[in-house]
């Protein structure tokens, strides 16, 4: 009887998605002599070693936890290493957001390359902050604000550049509830930074900036790179915390998924009922908390085109088969689902009129 601790692990993850969203992790890759080691692991502020790092590079993973990740995953290269190895290294890793402070700009598109294949075509659901490029893309957070000035003690005032700050953005993402987006969010240390002339016309463009309001600097808009929209990517992808909840939805169904069901659950028609059954109580609990939109229909079936094209490729005649025959069907190993889901945005825009 193996199936509704499955559906109570999925109400689980529903329940606990809040949290957990607000736990994201950041990856580094920093290029530093001082140490040989490939990589180091923080939970905390408290472990990073002085000892470890060049002062520049220790103050990126301190900037990068100002934003409260659950943990910073650092790989190191060495300085006359191109970026692949540590790539690699993070390939099999677990994490939501990466950062490489200090950039060069000749480098950045093969980041954006890289981030893109993990996404489109692995299927992973990690992001990228990087400075500068217009990649058109929802895995990738173009942030594009320079001459940041960012206040360390009563007496320094530090630069930064768009590449050397987005640590501390990814540290902002990672460290984010769905409860708010990263729109507006203030950045205390900023003193100063060079203005947009049309923040507008930036954002429009796939731009994550930062913006003065006179009292603080603070993010302008919490929108990624993606500008070109299609039938399967809308409007809302454009948007940094929408993508985050749909990856984190898509990354518990796959895990729960790969961790439950397979190899250990035979490929029925009732073991996919309940399996749907489960989804669908998860989808409930995301809209218990406001992730998902409890005025829509949020559910998970039987996708019937997949199926159809499946059978039609061994040689049935689907024609012939009644819809309930055709749920039924045997797949193999097959699973075919599909889902429809709305997610809740935050409230950032506002239209009012004042009649006197």
């Amino acid at each position: 009887m193996g199936l509704p601790k499955i559906s109570i692990e999925f109400k689980t993850k529903g329940t606990t998605a809040i949290k957990r969203s607000a736990r994201g992790i950041v990856a580094l890759i920093l290029k530093d002599g001082t140490k040989d080691f490939d990589t180091m692991i923080y939970k905390a502020i408290d472990e990073l070693k002085a000892e470890d790092w060049t002062s520049e590079n220790k103050g990126y993973i301190e900037k990068t936890f100002m934003g409260i990740p659950s943990k910073i995953i650092v790989e190191r290269i060495n300085a006359d290493e191109d970026y692949s190895e540590a790539l690699k290294r993070l390939k099999s890793k677990k994490w939501n957001y990466l950062a490489i402070p200090g950039i060069e700009q000749k480098d950045v598109q093969n980041i954006v390359s890289w981030v893109k294949g993990q996404r489109d075509n692995n299927k992973k659901t990690f992001k990228a902050v990087l400075p500068n490029i217009v990649a058109d893309h929802e895995g990738i957070i173009n942030f594009a604000t320079e001459g940041i000035q960012v206040r360390v003690d009563k007496d320094k005032v530090v630069p930064y550049s768009a590449s050397q700050y987005t640590c501390r953005i990814a540290g902002i993402l990672a460290g984010l509830p769905f409860t708010r987006s990263s729109t507006y969010y203030e950045l205390n240390e900023v003193e100063a930074i060079t203005e947009s002339d049309n923040p507008d016309v930036d954002i429009d463009n796939g731009k994550l900036i930062l913006i003065n309001d006179g009292v603080k600097i603070k993010i302008g808009r919490g929108v990624n790179s993606l500008t070109t929209t299609t039938a399967t990517k809308g409007e809302e992808f454009k948007k940094i915390k929408i993508v985050d909840a749909v990856d984190l939805m898509r990354d518990d169904i796959h895990d729960t998924f790969d961790g439950s069901y397979v190899g250990k659950i035979i490929n029925s028609y009732d073991n996919k009922v309940l399996f749907l059954a489960a989804i669908n109580a998860y989808f409930q609990e995301l809209e218990r908390i406001d992730v998902l939109d409890n005025a829509y229909e949020n559910k998970a079936m039987i996708d019937m085109d997949t199926q159809k094209i499946y059978l039609m490729k061994k040689g049935v005649d689907v024609d012939s088969l009644k819809e309930q025959e055709i749920k039924e069907y045997n797949t193999g190993s097959e699973v075919f689902i599909k889902a429809h889901v709305k997610f809740l945005d935050a409230m950032e825009d506002l239209t009012m009129e004042i009649f006197m």
